[in-house]
């Protein structure tokens, strides 16, 4: 199989269409078009389905499209470690993590990261799905649970601790709830997540004392963590809320300190195929070094 055909192909699955590919890839719409026509006729097997909206692979397009996938990453993994230098590290790193840990916890520390290593570029991408590492849809991640891929390598951070939280002026005006069967008769916010999800526990205040089956409901639902703070901040009501987005300055109060709440493990997650590039090092080294800052 020809490489050209091959880097093509995975182009054009990428962009569902000839058009984009073309654009991404500097070479007219026609000319993509070709090159995939022509390699389909060397497999002997159609890779897309062409509809007027797009493209879509076939089974084996599928097929075709992961192992090509593969081979880039491995591709980009073996370029990394031969132009990497341990003397200074450079280059794109691309960070995946929560919406909420990234935004709340990561992010107001890269400031330092970056005046540390002013050859590494950063690429944060925020998403509440795993993104596969070992097929290079990013270099590293921060994840909230422990990984059960066994190919990953993994390195605890810290323990995130949740708390119930209301603002002053929200018990000001309707007093604050001292047990569990209180909280019935107060206006709740949640985490509006989708599906069987670990951010679900989150949503414990609703759970509490009350089972899964005949859970509270809340008054105010929204799907991501920042937010929800800014709501209770707002005086909107109460929930559940990470302690990395309630520091020491904050005016929150905690609720009902008693009450078991959710705790999640941190880990900083890379490929086996990464563990030498300079760039993950340093940025291991730096959070590592962040967090023991952060919890003394």
């Amino acid at each position: 199989m020809d490489w050209d055909k091959l880097r093509i192909f995975h182009a054009a699955a990428e962009a569902g269409s000839f058009t984009h590919a073309g654009d991404a890839l500097k070479l007219s719409q026609s000319a993509v078009s070709r090159q995939v026509s022509a390699l389909e006729k060397d497999l002997q097997t159609p890779l897309f389905h062409r509809h007027a909206r797009g493209l879509m692979l076939t089974e084996q397009g599928e097929l075709l499209f992961r192992t090509v996938q593969e081979v880039i990453g491995k591709l980009e993994a073996t370029r990394s470690r031969l132009t990497d230098s341990r003397e200074r590290p450079h280059g794109e790193l691309r960070i995946t993590t929560n919406l909420g840990f990234g935004q709340g916890w990561l992010i107001p520390r890269l400031r330092e990261f970056l005046d540390l290593y002013p050859d590494v570029r950063v690429r944060m991408l925020l998403t509440d799905d795993d993104l596969d590492l070992g097929m290079r849809e990013a270099d590293v991640a921060l994840r909230l649970r422990e990984p059960e891929q066994p190919d990953l390598i993994r390195r605890r951070l810290f323990t995130i601790y949740y708390h119930l939280y209301a603002s002053p002026e929200y018990v000001k005006e309707h007093g604050q709830p001292q047990t569990l069967d209180d909280l019935s008769k107060h206006r709740l916010l949640s985490l509006g997540v989708v599906g069987a999800n670990y951010l679900d526990h989150l949503n414990a205040h609703l759970y509490l004392g009350r089972g899964v089956k005949n859970a509270r409901v809340p008054s105010f639902s929204v799907n991501n963590i920042p937010a929800l703070h800014s709501a209770v901040s707002c005086g909107l009501g109460i929930a559940t809320l990470p302690d990395y987005l309630v520091g020491p300055e904050s005016n929150l109060m905690q609720l009902m300190p008693q009450t078991v709440t959710p705790e999640l493990e941190v880990f900083f997650v890379y490929a086996e195929e990464m563990k030498n590039v300079a760039r993950v090092q340093v940025f291991r080294d730096f959070l590592v070094d962040a967090a023991k800052k952060w919890r003394q």
